[in-house]
């Protein structure tokens, strides 16, 4: 069995190495491949110094930032030549998702197509940590939403942390997604529950990012008021 975790990063030297080296402590069997967007502070080049040590560790370097929708996809292209994966996780370089997650959602697999880490399940399990009044009240909103709309039953639709079936990613067609931004996230999901999958979602604490500067924009937020509507709407 081969199991993949996707990393997308962008200016994340500084949280890449500890991330790594976190997983294997949970997975050590895991493949890890990390997605560069041309990241200005040395990203890349601190993966491949950790390729040295690890041979589990691959980078695909990407000529500049595009979003993490297009990312993601061309990481999904790329897996998509090896017919040896039976897992592919994604989940952000930053440790707002824990790797002391990831040998649960690994144990769920084999009776689901997708787990989610979910912050939105219930309980004292399920939740977010660090995060300004203004952000939790965007993100249930924004999740309630979504689910309105689309009818999906997922409850934490923008969830960044899942472990994907990856024959399921094998049939994916890029060309389907016109979101780049964290709204990739909630088309991915509907799309594989418009397929059928199997979801299970997970109760973990999100947690805001060690180190450097949050990614959210008003881009994002605006892309991820119009995609359930697109979504919805697509043919």
């Amino acid at each position: 069995m081969k199991n993949v975790i996707i990393v997308p990063t962008y200016n994340e030297k500084e949280n890449i190495r500890p991330l790594i080296k976190d997983i294997f402590k949970y997975v050590p069997d895991v493949h890890i491949l990390v997605i560069d967007d041309n990241s200005p502070d040395g990203t890349a080049l601190e993966v491949k110094n950790i390729m040295i040590e690890h041979k589990n560790v691959s980078l695909l370097s990407r000529a500049g930032k595009e979003g993490l929708g297009k990312a993601y996809l061309n990481a999904f292209s790329e897996l998509s030549k090896d017919p040896d994966i039976d897992y592919v996780v994604v989940m952000d370089a930053d440790f707002s998702h824990s790797p002391s997650y990831l040998p649960e959602m690994f144990k769920m697999a084999p009776n689901y197509d997708v787990v989610v880490g979910s912050r939105y399940i219930g309980g004292e399990n399920s939740g977010t940590e660090g995060w300004e009044l203004w952000r939790r009240v965007l993100s249930k909103f924004g999740n309630l939403y979504c689910r309105f709309i689309t009818g999906m039953s997922v409850k934490d639709s923008t969830a960044g942390f899942m472990l994907i079936r990856k024959e399921l990613l094998d049939e994916i067609n890029a060309k389907d997604f016109d979101v780049s931004g964290y709204a990739f996230m909630m088309e991915l999901k509907y799309t594989l529950w418009k397929k059928g999958s199997r979801f299970k979602e997970v109760p973990i604490i999100f947690k805001n990012r060690r180190q450097g500067e949050s990614k959210l924009s008003s881009h994002i937020i605006a892309e991820g008021i119009i995609a359930p509507w697109r979504m919805r709407f697509k043919k």
